[in-house]
């Protein structure tokens, strides 16, 4: 009886199983019915470059070799763009470019597809910032700097100072007249404060105009609309420290009447046409022409103006030039003054003819030259005196000489 019981046991354990297994079986082919569902690889790392209305997207693409193209989708999938692989190696980049943009603010996404139309699990690029005109017409122009705007380094080469950008900047045009008279246009980077305008004309306009990029790898650079108008160039003369003026006796240089009659008696701090024996006066065995050198107690890099006042009577220079150097060292001339090779000597011992002046007047009042050094340092002076009102051949009488600095 035991037998029988074992038996039927075994027997109805196997017809559950059997029943049980077609069950499923008939329930997965059901679920299979369309066929088994495939997603292509999908795209890995969007990175999205901004630009000037448009865009571009750069992605690594998928390995997997069943891909046949990608599909870029935007604005709720209404618009789209298809992009063959060119590669299926995960470590190559594509890059797709959309154009033709509003400037506003996206979603893109990204699905590979098969030679079947299989599509993957999508990828999406959010808050995709397409800039264009709204964004330029916010932009500004690099300020300069307010407190120190420029530095005049001589007639013609002034320095125009900025303060530091913004960090998206790319570069600033500086637009100028040179001394040619033609428009030239020279760019100001990022990390400069400052630009040197070398061949300035004096009294023309200078603007300038920035340009900035939206994002780190953007498409497009983007340029204020216009241009700003830099502060007028106006010289500003500094009056030389007379107190830091010294004599200085080079061989060859004029004597002085008396002790009393000295070089220093040009920067005493009188005012105006002074007489005997408050000015400077040369000894009567000077000669003509004849030289006298002093020194500014400091290098001047733009010696821009002299102003000479002459004796209240007689012997005033209305003719002499005005050389300068910035190191006496070896700059002594060994020809005299009055020898016509003089000047080419000066030259080649390091000396720049300054101003050659020349008065019409009876040389007593205030004389004021501009000199012109072309931005060599300056620190002697020398003083060669042609001839004077009189038309003595020894004496020369002067009262002042002022010198003013360009800052």
């Amino acid at each position: 009886m035991k037998s029988i019981y074992k038996i039927s046991g075994l027997f109805f354990l196997l017809l559950t199983v059997i029943i049980s297994c077609t069950k499923d079986d008939l329930a997965f082919k059901e679920y299979l019915k369309d066929g088994e569902i495939v997603y292509p690889g999908r795209v890995a790392n969007i990175v999205t470059k901004p630009g000037n209305l448009r865009t571009a997207l750069w992605w690594n693409p998928s390995p997997d070799p069943s891909i046949t193209k990608y599909v870029v989708y935007w604005n709720n999938s209404a618009d789209s763009v298809v992009v063959t692989p060119t590669t299926h190696n995960p470590l190559d980049t594509i890059k797709v470019t959309i154009p033709n943009l509003k400037e506003y603010t996206y979603t893109f996404t990204v699905y590979s597809y098969d030679a079947q139309g299989h599509k993957s699990i999508p990828i999406e690029a959010r808050n995709v910032r397409v800039f264009g005109p709204l964004y330029q017409s916010g932009l500004l122009n690099r300020p300069y700097n307010v407190v120190d705007p420029y530095l005049i380094n001589s007639t013609n080469s002034v320095q125009l100072n900025f303060k530091a950008p913004d960090t998206i900047n790319v570069n600033t045009v500086v637009r100028y007249t040179n001394v040619a008279g033609s428009t030239v246009d020279k760019i100001l980077l990022p990390l400069d404060t400052a630009i040197t305008l070398s061949d300035y004309k004096p009294g023309t306009s200078i603007q300038y105009k920035s340009s900035y990029i939206p994002g780190k790898g953007s498409l497009d650079v983007f340029a204020v609309s216009d241009f700003s108008v830099f502060p007028e160039i106006v010289p500003r003369y500094v009056l030389c420290n007379r107190s830091l003026f010294n004599e200085v006796h080079l061989p060859g240089d004029a004597q002085t009447y008396e002790s009393g009659t000295s070089i220093s008696k040009l920067w005493d701090g009188s005012v105006g046409p002074q007489g005997y024996p408050n000015i400077f006066h040369s000894a009567g065995n000077s000669g003509m022409p004849h030289v006298i050198t002093f020194d500014l107690g400091k290098i001047y890099f733009n010696l821009s103006r002299i102003e000479e006042t002459g004796r209240d009577c007689c012997n005033n220079p209305d003719r002499f030039e005005v050389w300068g150097t910035a190191d006496i060292s070896n700059a002594t001339t060994t020809l005299s003054a009055s020898d016509n090779g003089w000047p080419a000597q000066a030259i080649s011992k390091g000396w720049t003819l300054l101003k050659d002046v020349t008065r019409t007047d009876d040389g007593k009042n205030a004389f004021t030259s501009e000199l012109d050094n072309g931005g060599k340092p300056i620190r002697y002076i020398r003083i060669r005196i042609k001839h004077v009102t009189t038309g003595d051949g020894n004496y020369s009488n002067m009262s002042e000489i002022r010198f003013w600095n360009i800052q």
